[in-house]
This record gives C-alpha cells, structure tokens and sequence, in this order.
C-alpha cells in the first residue's frame, strides 16, 4: 500500500520540521490511545509519518524513493515479510527502550510529556489505578452553614470482602509467577525498517506483582474485586456551598493488584426560605411597620441557632442593614461571619381619618 506521509500530517512536501512537527503535536494528541476518543491505527500512522519525515536523512530517501522506501532496507523484512508496521512491537503502556537500532524516541518522550505529564515509557503502571465517580448528595441550608455527617450507598468494584484484595485463597501459599519469573514485566523484540526495537510490558498474570496465589480465591475468582455495594460515610464540613465538590481519595472503584480511583461527591445545597448566603455572611430582610421605624422597638428573630431579639433603632431608613455578629457562616472553630438583617418599611395603603390627622400634624412640624 502506498504510504504519503506528506498527507498524514496534513502538510505540503515542502513542510519545514517546525510545521511538520506542528502538525505531530495536534494529530498525536487527537489520536492518542490513552485518550477517550483515542484511535491506535491512526496514531501508529501518524507517529510512522513523523519519524521519517523529522529525520533528513529519511526524509531525503522517503522523497527519492517514494512509497518504495519501505522496502530499501532488506535486512529489515520486506512488505512480504510483514514490512513496517509503524509503532509495531510497542506496547502504549508499558513503554520500551531502544536495544541499540538506530530509531530515536526522545522526541516523542518529549511531546507526550507536554501531552500527558510524562514520557511514553513506563505507562502501564500508572495505568494500575481504578475508575475515578462520582455521585450527588443533597442537603439543607442549615447544613451547609454548619456541617453534617452522612452515609451513602454506592454500588461500584470493590476489593473482594473474602480474600481482601489479594485474589488467594485463604491460607495457600503465594508463588512466584512462572510467566516472568518474578520480574513482573516481560520483553519483547521486533524487527522493523527502523531497527530491532525492545519493548517492555507489565506480566499480564501477576499484573506486575511477581507473585500469583496456589490457589484462587472462590468467591472473585482470583481477581481480587468485584462489584458489589458499599456504604460510605461522608463527613460535609461546615460553610459548603452549592455545586462544591468532596474528594474521597481511594473511595472510587477498586482495581485488581492497583490503586483504588477517587469519590467525587457533587453537594446541592437546598435554598432556604429565609435566608441567603452572602461570602461567610448571612442575609435576610425584615418587614417593619412604619410607626417601629419612626419610633423604634424590638423584634424577635428566628435564625439558625434559633430565636433572638434585635433592637431597632428609632428613624430607621428603607433598605438600612442591621449586623447581628457571630450568627453567620463558620469561617474557623472560634469565628463566624455575621447575620444582615435588611429592613422594609410596610407603607399602609390607606390612611383612617385619624391617623391622616396625625400625620398632617407631623407634616406641620416638618417631619
């Protein structure tokens, strides 16, 4: 099949490396396995199309000889032979090493290391680590203010509540694996039109341990998980607002000879019919007849840690703020933010007789 390199990475036969290498970034990224939407195939052919055409020397026969390059190099097997294969012989997660052929694999340790926080050896190890979920948990506004405690269940892959992660059967003996000898990796070498290239791979029947139980455990068959349901307290601290997230590190789902992923906990809090949150503050209004705010008086007041009385000044005006200390939203075991209580004064919507005279009096005075 003819190969064009050219066009696996989009760009002209004039490229330059900074635009060829350009165009590796963006596609290596998009087709990058260990991505959602990842796609191998593509991956190998992108990857294969860079390493020719970033090196002057390749670049040079590949534009000479056309798709007849892949066949220059008979020690390297022939199309017939099973030819290049691109990425052949390496395993996306387990990483490998050059035994000495003259391919160079620096510069891909240095894009996915931009990629994904690390070269590309090495991979299969990180890989041993659970599922991170999430769930959803909805509490009062009381709550929120001043904390709770909850328990929840989650069904999810947990270790194995007989064997205890292990995958052995209680009391028989742990061996060491004969596929790897104990090593808990494996190497693999494969020819290519770029040289005998090694890899290594994590051992797939000690999933890297070196060891292996004699005998399974019965109940998860030796996998050391299994998917059952989970009770999980959460502790809620106090002042969580709306749409915060908890993490529980190693809550998620368990994996076999790996680390558990995480819990994420997404807290909705319900809106209360009173009061709302302001920072570490809380607000709330309070309707005042009209001869309370002309005179003054006290109001008892439900708030959260329960009834109190708030005094109100004489010739108090629409919209003035009254700051109750200490009855907001815990900011540290010794400190709270503050209760503002918002005063509306109720205008009455008709005037006795009376009262249309008293108030023509103040009106007189200039009041």
């Amino acid at each position: 099949m003819n190969k064009d390199y050219y066009a696996t990475l989009g760009v002209n036969k004039g490229a330059s490396k900074d635009e060829i290498k350009k165009a590796f970034y963006k596609l290596a990224h998009k087709y990058h396995p260990d991505k959602k939407e990842g796609n191998e195939a593509k991956f190998k052919q992108v990857n294969e199309a860079y390493q020719v055409l970033s090196d002057d020397a390749k670049r040079s026969k590949y534009d000479q000889y056309g798709s007849a390059y892949e066949n220059i190099n008979q020690g390297y097997g022939t199309k017939s032979q099973g030819g290049f294969d691109g990425f052949e012989g390496f395993d996306f997660s387990g990483g490998f090493q050059n035994s000495g052929a003259d391919f160079d694999f620096g510069n891909l340790n240095d894009i996915f290391s931009d990629f994904f926080g690390g070269g590309m050896g090495g991979g299969r190890r990180e890989a041993r680590r659970g599922r991170d979920i999430s769930t959803e948990v909805q509490i009062s506004f009381a709550d929120s203010v001043f904390g709770t405690d909850r328990k929840i269940l989650i069904t999810k892959t947990s270790n194995c509540l007989v064997c205890h992660g292990s995958g052995a059967k209680e009391g028989t003996k742990i061996e060491t694996c004969k596929h790897c000898n104990g090593q808990g990796k494996l190497r693999e070498a494969k020819r290519t039109i770029l040289g005998t290239i090694s890899s290594t791979k994590i051992c797939e029947s000690c999933l890297g341990t070196g060891e292996v139980p004699k005998e399974l455990c019965d109940k998860c068959k030796g996998k050391g998980v299994l998917r059952r349901e989970e009770e999980i307290s959460i502790i809620i601290p106090a002042g969580i607002r709306d749409g915060e997230m908890i993490r529980m590190s190693g809550m998620g789902e368990a994996i076999s000879k790996g680390t558990a992923g995480d819990l994420y906990i997404k807290i909705n809090v319900v809106p209360h019919s009173i009061f709302k949150r302001d920072g570490n503050d809380l607000v709330m209004s309070l309707n005042l007849r009209l001869s309370d705010a002309l005179l003054g008086t006290e109001y008892p007041i439900q708030t959260l840690d329960g009834e109190i009385k708030v005094t109100i000044p004489e010739g108090v005006s629409i919209n003035e703020i009254l700051r109750v200390r200490g009855k907001g939203v815990p900011i540290s075991k010794s400190k709270r933010g503050d209760l503002l209580i918002k005063l509306n004064i109720k205008l009455p919507g008709h005037l006795s007789r009376k009262s249309r005279e008293l108030i023509e009096d103040l009106k007189k005075e200039g009041i």
